[in-house]
């Protein structure tokens, strides 16, 4: 029971090289991803565009402080 079988060390070995098996797999994954999560972020920000003015908009300035656009325009207005 603690230790493991040979059908255990095949599955592993199969897990394995079907997850680090082809060349240039995983980075091509990973460029799949970081698209993906770009586009789901681009709809996102036309949809609170399309929303009007009271979608509150986060962005962070050089400073590191996180400020919200309504926030910014409450300190440009006086």
């Amino acid at each position: 029971m603690g230790t493991f079988s040979i059908w255990h060390w095949l599955i592993v070995l199969a897990v394995v090289l079907i997850l680090f098996g082809g060349r240039g797999k995983i980075p091509a994954l990973m460029g799949d991803i970081a698209k993906g999560i770009k586009s789901f972020k681009k709809g996102m920000k036309e949809e609170a565009v399309a929303d009007g003015d009271d979608a509150k908009v986060i962005d962070a300035d050089t400073s590191g402080a996180v400020r919200s656009e309504v926030e910014k325009d409450k300190a440009a207005s006086g």
